[in-house]
């Protein structure tokens, strides 16, 4: 009898320290829709489209937008990717910025300058208005926080986000 009694109040303490125990966790969230990604856009700045690329995009609100500018188009050196925004300083103090902004469903780059953008040159409407390509990378805020990373590296955001490069 006395081992009966021993089970049920082994039983009983059981039950008692288990339903008293903190059941407030954390809950961990596993958001199965947002994920790292890219896409690639081209265009030319000019007049006519107010020196704006636009692309739409569906992310969260909570999700954040980086976007890098292939500063080598064209060169056999290979692609080289430089994180927006930027200031590019042309001859005569003039000074041309890429920049963007986005929401959840769109994304526009633009170029801004301390001059008229139709004075240009040829040369110069080649190298920094005409046919340039720039990679949206859309990551999960979560994903980033406190992270140790340099974004201005697209090389290790790519790594870091696990985001197979498109060459």
């Amino acid at each position: 009898m006395k081992k009966y009694f021993t089970v049920l109040l082994l039983a009983i303490f059981g039950l008692i320290a288990f339903s008293c125990n903190d059941r407030n966790d954390d809950v961990v969230v596993n958001d199965q829709d947002t994920y790292p990604k890219m896409t690639d856009i081209t265009g030319s700045f000019n007049a006519g489209n107010d020196y704006t690329i636009a692309q739409g995009i569906s992310i969260a609100d909570t999700d954040v937008v980086l976007v890098y500018r292939n500063i080598n188009s064209g060169n056999s050196n290979g692609t080289v990717w430089q994180l927006l925004p930027k200031t590019e300083f042309l001859e005569g103090g003039r000074e041309l910025d890429y920049n963007f902004l986005f929401d959840t469903s769109r994304i526009e780059v633009f170029t801004e300058g301390n001059f008229d953008q139709s004075t240009v040159s040829a040369t110069e409407a080649t190298t920094y208005l005409n046919n340039q390509r720039f990679r949206l990378v859309l990551v999960p805020a979560s994903q980033g926080k406190n992270a140790n990373l340099d974004y201005n590296d697209y090389n290790s955001v790519i790594k870091f986000y696990n985001i197979p490069d498109r060459k």
